[in-house]
């Protein structure tokens, strides 16, 4: 784990050395101070040597000076270091996620990447600041500090080496019981920004079922289990200000009883006591950083796992040592094939699945809710792998082609349709950043987009909100589609993607995919048998295997599943509005 985040310093190395130095080269200066103080008082004012005041005060001034001059500088490149160890670490978990497969994603929640890329990173930022000037600075302080005060007097001195071993075993027994619940305490992060961002993206839904008043209560409740586990955490850290003021207080007392004694005695002067004192505060001081310290490197390190489980993680799908970099056409082939989104998986999703489509094709899938019609097309562009048999495109098995240049020739219009906040004319461009806007304008009229687009006051440069709040379900499918047809693939899948469209637009759609892209093979699903009937075959799917393949007529006649659906179907007053109008 920690090679993991100490890769991601970086560029930031040299800051990370120099912060350090610096804290020294402070604690140096502050312990050479109250020498000084001590001198002034016994070789200066009590022998009433104005000279060496004068000489004392002006060396003071200057390690003072110097000192600050140092904290100033610590100060500059700690946060310039933690900051930028904190930017490397989201780069690198983002540009990681970005390699993910889909089997690597169903691994994170959003809400769980959410939370690792904000709160965590915080607090690892946080924390190694807090490692590169106290934790630096207090340990060089203390034994500093301690040094000079054994150096003084050793007798005294004792008294500082006891309050440390106590204050050591109280601070490591805090530590031991807090992380339990701060190791608790991200999951339930996780579960209020999931809260939150289900809320966000729903909440045209919570207003029209008026669940308002259940959304609040989940929120409360989410928010609510965090204040319980941080209230625990930090109820067993508050220990450590109370135990160490006692300690202080005892710490002075105890010196100050016997110093007086002492130098009743003859064998400790005024000035000395004074320096002790001094010593016994930046003692106690550094004592209590380190006790901040650790607290939040105890917080940190739940932070540091979760952050570390993305950046280790790899991807399941990898290109090929020897990519091939050409997919000479748009054939499918599906030869003994089996799947399951979980490697231990008693039931695969999808078994024994053979299929032969030709390049060029128009394929209808159909089937019922659960019967993997979506698992099957994922494979064709290697969303996923197959756990057993080969899936192929172009004669070619699809792991053998740089994923890239296969997604490339593979244009994919996903069942959950996802439109970006920016302009029509840049979502369009999605699938060929290079395309003119005249091309884009073909596209569309293609899906059959453009005549609502012509009718927006902005028309192509109409600003797009996120996730597409601002279009229809209709207008958001249709400009999916066209964004899709902007790649010019040789493979173009539309899982469902038609759904939110009226009959007849649909009728047009495919009409034009007929005329206008009649070399690119094409794959239907649908849940109306109007969209996938002119198809040149149609794929009947049923518990994960194929349980159909042929034309409307032949179905029809040897399939009795799908003549079930289309008697069903037929039987009603239609399936969908047939005078046109998007809902």
């Amino acid at each position: 784990m920690l090679k993991t985040l100490g890769a991601q310093i970086k560029e930031f190395k040299a800051d990370s050395i120099r912060t350090p130095l610096y804290m020294i080269l402070e604690v140096l200066m502050e312990t050479m101070i109250p020498l000084m103080m001590a001198s002034i008082v016994d070789q200066g004012v009590e022998a009433g040597n104005m000279a060496h005041i004068y000489k004392m005060g002006i060396l003071m001034v200057a390690a003072a000076a110097v000192g600050l001059f140092a904290g100033v500088m610590g100060g500059k490149y700690g946060a310039r270091a933690s900051a930028g160890f904190a930017k490397n670490l989201r780069e690198a978990m983002y540009e990681n996620i970005q390699t993910f497969s889909f089997s690597n994603i169903d691994k994170f929640s959003t809400a769980g990447l959410v939370t690792r890329m904000t709160t965590d990173v915080t607090n690892i930022q946080n924390a190694y600041q807090m490692i590169l000037r106290m934790c630096m600075r207090a340990p060089a302080s203390l034994i500093c500090a301690l040094a000079m005060a054994f150096w003084i007097n050793a007798k005294v001195a004792s008294i500082y080496l006891i309050a440390v071993i106590f204050l050591g075993c109280i601070l490591m027994l805090i530590i031991r019981n807090a992380m339990k619940y701060f190791d608790q305490v991200f999951r339930k992060y996780d579960d209020l920004n999931a809260s939150v961002q289900e809320n966000v993206t729903g909440i045209r839904v919570v207003k029209a079922f008026v669940r308002e008043d259940y959304e609040i209560g989940r929120f409360h409740k989410a928010s609510g289990n965090l204040y319980q586990m941080f209230l625990k955490a930090e109820s067993i850290v508050a220990w450590n200000a109370p135990v160490m003021q006692f300690t202080v207080y005892a710490c002075i007392l105890g010196i100050s009883w016997l110093g007086a004694h002492m130098i009743v005695q003859g064998s400790l002067t005024t000035g000395e006591l004074m320096s002790l004192l001094t010593y016994c505060m930046n003692i106690l001081m550094s004592l209590m950083m380190l006790s901040m310290v650790f607290v939040m490197i105890t917080l940190s390190m739940a932070s540091a796992e979760r952050i570390a489980e993305v950046l280790d993680e790899k991807a399941d799908l990898v290109n090929p040592k020897d990519a091939d970099f050409t997919v000479p056409d748009g054939s499918i082939a599906f030869e003994n094939v089996s799947f399951g989104y979980q490697k231990n998986h008693e039931r695969p999703v999808l078994s024994g699945v053979n299929l032969k489509i030709r390049a060029g094709e128009t394929i209808g899938i159909i089937g019922g809710t659960g019967s993997a019609k979506t698992s099957l097309v994922n494979l064709i562009s290697r969303l996923y792998d197959v756990t057993e048999g080969s899936v192929k495109v172009g004669g070619k098995d699809v792991r053998t082609y740089d994923v890239e240049t296969l997604r490339n020739e593979v244009s994919v219009v996903l069942q959950k349709n996802v439109l970006f906040s920016g302009t029509i004319l840049e979502n369009l461009r999605w699938g060929d950043k290079n395309a003119s806007e005249e091309d884009c304008k073909r596209a569309c009229e293609l899906a059959c987009a453009d005549e609502f687009i012509q009718k927006m006051p902005d028309q192509y440069q109409t600003y797009i909100e996120q996730g597409g709040a601002n279009v229809s379900g209709g207008q958001k499918q249709r400009l999916c589609i066209a964004r899709a047809l902007l790649k010019k693939p040789k493979i173009l899948i539309l899982d469902d993607s038609t759904s939110a469209v009226d009959t007849a637009t649909d009728a047009r759609i495919r009409q034009a995919f007929a005329q206008e892209i009649p070399n690119t093979t094409k794959l239907i699903i649908a849940q109306r048998i109007s969209s996938i009937q002119s198809a040149d075959r149609i794929i009947v799917m049923d518990n994960g295997c194929v349980h159909g393949f042929g034309t409307h007529q032949e179905l029809m006649e040897t399939d009795e599943i799908y003549r079930d659906v289309y008697e069903s179907q037929m039987s009603g007053k239609g399936d969908f509005d047939e005078n046109g109008g998007d809902l």
